[in-house]
């Protein structure tokens, strides 16, 4: 038996979650989330945006700096810290099917905090990340056609 404190459930609150992409004969696809939110996909090499490889690396970054300061609060630092930022990069692989490989983050903490703090906020961001969660893991797709 741990001597160590049991960690609190985490306090979401529930949104509706889901995004429809369209896309027509000619164009970008276009992105509309459940809450509203839009979003035009871009796919040019030189045009600014995201594309969809850029949106899955947003997920994962966004998902991990909220998950550091959720860490950050349940450890008591997160008055210590003034800025947290995840920049994610990765590696296609050059085989088929054509996937990520490797997710190369890089974490930055800034405030009062040790280097074997900033360590234990990244081990534990990655561990309460519901998006790194999902890539470590075989996920089903269950996919269905409209008539």
């Amino acid at each position: 038996m741990s001597d160590a404190p049991e960690t609190p459930p985490l306090k979401a609150r529930i949104r509706p979650t889901g995004v429809t992409a369209s896309v027509g004969r000619t164009g970008f696809p276009h992105l509309t989330s459940l809450t509203g939110g839009t979003l035009d996909i871009v796919t040019g090499a030189s045009q600014p945006g995201f594309n969809p490889i850029d949106l899955l690396y947003a997920s994962l970054s966004a998902c991990l700096v909220l998950s550091a300061r959720i860490a950050a609060s349940r450890m008591g630092i997160l008055g210590a810290i003034t800025e947290i930022r995840a920049e994610v990069t990765g590696e296609k692989t050059k085989d088929e099917p054509s996937r990520i490989a490797r997710f190369d983050v890089v974490f930055t903490f800034s405030g009062d905090l040790d280097a074997a703090t900033r360590h234990r906020l990244a081990d534990a961001a990655e561990e309460i990340c519901t998006v790194s969660n999902t890539l470590r893991r075989d996920t089903a797709f269950d996919i269905r056609l409209t008539d």
